[in-house]
């Protein structure tokens, strides 16, 4: 058994696909597809249903994959540790976070990234915050950016800020034109456009609904901040957004208008999250404090 048959065996789990697991190994399929049964026959057990018109893994299956994601994440803190003792500001840097963040956060702190650590090869994925944890405890990424809480005892959770959200309605809409600041009551009985299922940001709007009265529009469900942004501008309904995704150097829209909320805005908590075993620790803390030193009027610090 090697590590490189179990990241086969892992990939295949995450992709249920012969072909696309080959190709994020960089692999040919029948390689990956030899490089499994050699470890079955090693095993001395099946891993893979076969027969099936997708890939199926069988219950002694699932619980390798369960240790085998273990077991790479190890791996790869050990060559963590190598690559800090040669130096610790240089190398790799795999930092996820998820797509209502990235775009808008990523042009206030890449120059300075760049400036503290140039001997650092910063790599960015963008991802849902479950595949962001998920690739976390797998060792393929070093650090994630996700919303506050983190249930998981494994991980560190380094808070950097907490983010206001902004109520965008139409420019026609009755309360694009009121005087006073947007209430909780202001909300009631208003159908608010939301992002699909697995967006966290879905997940806090559906809180704001809760507690102010408002609703989810039926019959549509956005892929991306941009789709929403759209179709406010489009007069299709009003929606919550970031003030991060609102503020410079992030593109207005005509036809919205944006609407401060009075009192205690609805937020969200943003921290840098990276495994308790992880040997970057100290890098990825200072690193967390450039990601959270943001341009006064963005983000306020999260209450301790």
């Amino acid at each position: 058994m090697n590590l490189r048959d179990l990241e086969y065996l892992v990939a295949l789990a995450d992709e249920r696909h012969f072909g696309r697991a080959a190709a994020a190994s960089y692999v040919s399929q029948p390689t990956l597809s030899t490089q499994v049964k050699k470890l079955e026959s090693e095993l001395g057990v099946d891993l893979i249903e076969r027969g099936s018109r997708q890939v199926l893994l069988t219950d002694a299956g699932e619980q390798v994959v369960r240790r085998a994601r273990s077991i790479l994440a190890q791996a790869q803190d050990i060559r963590d540790l190598a690559r800090s003792a040669r130096d610790p500001r240089a190398g790799r840097l795999r930092l996820g976070m998820f797509p209502t963040l990235g775009p808008y956060l990523l042009p206030h702190v890449v120059p300075e990234l760049r400036r503290r650590f140039p001997e650092l090869e910063l790599l960015l994925t963008e991802a849902k915050t479950s595949e962001l944890l998920s690739q976390l405890h797998a060792g393929a990424l070093d650090v994630a950016l996700v919303a506050l809480p983190v249930p998981d005892e494994s991980l560190h959770a380094q808070p950097l800020f907490r983010e206001d959200f902004l109520l965008a309605v139409p420019s026609e809409h009755p309360l694009a034109a009121a005087a006073e600041q947007v209430t909780p009551g202001s909300l009631a009985g208003e159908d608010l456009l939301l992002l699909a299922e697995g967006h966290c940001l879905r997940d806090q709007a559906l809180e704001v609904c809760q507690t102010t009265g408002a609703a989810e529009q039926a019959g549509f469900r956005a892929t991306s901040l941009e789709t929403l942004r759209h179709m406010v501008a489009a007069g299709v309904g009003s929606t919550l957004l970031p003030r991060l995704a609102v503020s410079p150097p992030a593109s207005s829209t005509d036809g919205i208008v944006l609407r401060e909320f009075a009192g205690q805005p609805p937020h969200r908590d943003i921290a840098a999250v990276w495994r308790r075993s992880s040997v970057q620790g100290p890098l990825l803390a200072e690193i967390a404090a450039v990601l959270a030193d943001l341009p006064t009027g963005l983000v306020t610090p999260v209450p301790r």
